[in-house]
């Protein structure tokens, strides 16, 4: 089967290649214009060309597909790409892009051209967490399980009926970087799985639920900023999700300090939330609104992740300092 693939970071280039490696003929490649990143913030291909370019798969990077957006000219190539790239299907995966209604009508064909439209690889169990941001807002929300679903794209906001969907337990210690991981991982193994069915006509679409519906926003940096008068277990929820964007931090003074591992203990209220209650080799105690969060692995701006007791010995906090911290965070839903 001869396919189109959108997607840009790590996540879609796992599923390129596993279609790859299972024989999928893949005619065209659809990613994010290179961005600037590292040190010296020089121009970077996504993971997605990456592996395009390394396996002789032509690339287009259109900055928009709208034909009547800013980008006309960009859409317009694209189209003339993806229209002779005579593909029966296109796999989408964190693409960055809206695909409008003629990329749709496109890959879905007519008559004896008919094709199999646009599938999706989405990290949740639709409904739940459409949008942007589904492995890190479930995270954040305490949902005991995830999953992906590979869904036949329309012109909503992944609101396309559900052809294929798998359960994942989210661990209770789990960060966004190793259930992403993971979900990767099964989204690939699922879009190959989704593909061969289609080719023998066993898929069998399932209209999403009306109710449970949430919405993933995206991920902005000012919500990983610490709000101390939350409880203990929510903070501890969210550094684990902005693990590893954009990193949970407060600040020291001037100083700003990034929190990549806590955990909690019960405890009244004994005085202002953020205060230092201990220090020691085995984590910072900081009084919450409800319980204590002790911090275990923290980063200096510019330095590594360090266990608390490596970062004490270059950084001085003692009980009854105040650290500070911002009520800034998006809804969880």
């Amino acid at each position: 089967m001869k396919i189109i693939f959108a997607g840009t970071p790590v996540f879609a280039s796992v599923a390129l290649q596993r279609l790859h490696a299972a024989g999928f003929e893949v005619s065209l490649v659809l990613s994010q214009p290179d961005r600037p990143a590292g040190r010296g913030m020089k121009l970077q291909a996504s993971p997605v060309k990456q592996f395009a370019l390394e396996h002789h798969i032509p690339v287009a990077q259109p900055r928009s597909l709208r034909l009547d957006g800013k980008y006309p000219e960009d859409a317009a190539a694209a189209r003339q790409m993806i229209e002779a790239a005579q593909a029966q299907a296109m796999v989408v995966a964190a693409y960055g892009l809206i695909l409008p209604q003629w990329v749709l009508d496109v890959m879905t064909g007519t008559g004896k051209h008919k094709k199999l439209g646009c599938l999706n690889i989405h990290a949740s169990l639709l409904p739940r967490w459409r949008g942007a941001a589904p492995i890190h807002r479930a995270i954040e929300a305490g949902d005991a399980e995830t999953g992906v679903t590979i869904m036949q794209m329309n012109a909503g906001l992944d609101t396309g009926d559900m052809l294929l969907t798998e359960r994942l337990t989210i661990g209770a210690e789990e960060t966004t970087a190793g259930l992403h991981d993971r979900l990767a991982d099964l989204g690939g193994r699922m879009i190959v799985e989704a593909l061969e069915l289609a080719a023998c006509g066993g898929l069998r679409p399932v209209a999403q639920p009306v109710d449970g519906v949430t919405y993933a926003h995206k991920i902005e940096k000012a919500e990983a900023i610490m709000d101390w008068r939350q409880p203990a277990a929510e903070l501890a929820r969210r550094v684990r999700a902005f693990d590893p964007f954009p990193g949970a931090s407060f600040s020291v003074g001037p100083e700003s300090v990034k929190l990549w591992s806590v955990r909690v203990e019960p405890g009244a209220a004994a005085c202002a939330p953020g205060t230092v209650l201990a220090v020691g080799e085995d984590g910072i105690r900081v009084q919450t609104g409800d319980g204590t969060l002790v911090l275990t692995a923290l980063q200096r701006a510019g330095g590594k992740r360090l266990p608390v007791g490596d970062f004490l010995r270059g950084f001085s906090l003692v009980p009854g300092q105040v650290l500070s911290g911002s009520a800034a965070h998006a809804p969880a839903n």
